[in-house]
């Protein structure tokens, strides 16, 4: 594995974890040269998932686009970046269960559960990425939805 730090190929594993579904190996690993500590994910490769969009294209799935829009909504947020890791594989595995043996999900599923999992880790995070996702263009989207939030807050 390649140090993201200082490139060098070799490194030692520190600990080593499935994820909540099995569906992955979790490794923490150390950089023998540089001493930089950082986590690798191995899974299965599958049949890739096919993504139909609200315009009818349609494309792979690809989670590096989910983990963009995550870690923009979250920035400056005071949120760990295992947090992030964990949140976005755990949008990765809820799609997979989602798309099924047809290996197929609409864009808008994706959106749903992107906010469905920000919700349970930051309402900020949720209310930025929501603003986005759902197009918002004026102030009364952005209360409506934060006045949407006050009953779940609190129940």
């Amino acid at each position: 594995m390649r140090c993201p730090a200082c490139g060098k190929t070799e490194d030692k594993v520190l600990e080593t974890r499935t994820t909540n579904n099995g569906s992955a190996m979790r490794r923490r690993r150390v950089c023998l040269a540089c001493g930089y500590r950082f986590t690798s994910y191995e899974r299965v490769e599958d049949k890739p998932i096919i993504v139909v969009k609200k315009n009818g294209d349609i494309q792979n799935f690809d989670l590096s686009k989910v983990e963009r829009s995550i870690r923009i909504c979250t920035d400056k947020r005071n949120i760990a970046n295992e947090t992030i890791e964990n949140l976005i594989n755990n949008i990765d595995e809820a799609i997979k269960l989602q798309a099924g043996p047809k290996h197929e999900v609409s864009s808008s599923l994706i959106g749903e559960e992107t906010l469905k999992q920000l919700y349970k880790v930051d309402k900020v995070a949720y209310i930025r990425f929501a603003s986005v996702y759902r197009a918002f263009d004026n102030v009364e989207q952005f209360i409506k939805e934060i006045e949407s939030l006050a009953p779940k807050a609190e129940g």
